[in-house]
Formats: C-alpha cells, structure tokens, sequence
C-alpha cells in the first residue's frame, strides 16, 4: 500500500514546519529557521557542512556544523528532515505531519535523491526484524542506482 499524503513547498514546507516543531514542544528560533531554510533550499540531500555555508553566506557570519548537526538531530527527531545515511546528509521533510518510513532512490551518476513512501515494504521489514526477536525502531531504506535522467544518457 503507497502512503498518501500532502506535500508542502515554500512558505508553505516553512510554516508546516513551524507548527510541527511547536506540536512538539519545542520553539522555533530564529537559527533553526534559518538551518530548516536552508536545507529545504537544496534539491539534493545537503551535509551539516553545506547547511551550515549556506546559513553563514545568508547571515554574514560563521556557523558552526555543530551547531547545525544538533539543529539537524532535533528536525529529524520532530520529522521535519530525514538523513540519507549512505551519504551522511540530509534533506527537508516535505510533509513533517506526517509520519512513516521513507524509501531513498539514490542515482550514484548525479546525486539525485527521491523518496517514496511504501508502508508496505516497510512494514515487512518491520515485521522480518520481530521474527528474528529484533524490536526496530526505524527501517531506512536506501536503494543505490541510475535515476531515469541518468539511466537515459
């Protein structure tokens, strides 16, 4: 079964955001705007590294990648980004109301990333971790390959 559900884009990804971090608990500071800003500016999966030039050029002063990677630890903790593993990036969650399992699309010729969203696969793979006395917390799925753009050339 294929999870549906609504993409934000925009002002829009911001703001629904803003509203899932507060739901939480949490506040929404002026830095981790920025931070969430940022990482939803690339349309590729961004490292700590990456977030933290784009936030330094957009602030006119230096930011830390660790001040961005627990920035990051926290978004992903309240669904507001994902991290891509293989690669140890990160990229914005476009529908931070909304929470399931992710399945990343890799291409290794450009970079680009997809995600799909298939409870199915991912509640199988839920369910083989139990059989073996396994409790899981999260599956990440990550399939490395050629994009079509790439798979064309």
């Amino acid at each position: 079964m294929v999870h549906v559900h609504e993409s934000h884009a925009g002002k829009s990804l911001a703001t629904a955001a803003r509203a899932t971090m507060e739901r939480s608990g949490e506040q929404w500071t002026a830095m981790r705007s920025a931070v969430f800003d940022a990482l939803a500016s690339f349309d590729k999966p961004a490292s700590a590294y990456d977030i933290a030039d784009r936030v330094s050029k957009d602030q006119g002063r230096r930011v830390a990648a660790n001040s961005v990677y627990r920035i990051l630890d926290l978004f992903v903790g309240a669904n507001l980004a994902r991290r891509v593993e293989s690669a140890n990036a990160y990229i914005a969650n476009d529908h931070p109301d909304c929470l399931h399992d992710c399945i990343f699309l890799i291409c290794d010729a450009c970079g680009q990333m997809t995600h799909i969203d298939d409870d199915t696969l991912a509640n199988g793979v839920r369910a083989a971790a139990r059989e073996t006395g396994f409790t899981p917390t999260r599956p990440i799925i990550e399939v490395r390959g050629r994009c079509a753009d790439c798979k064309a050339n």
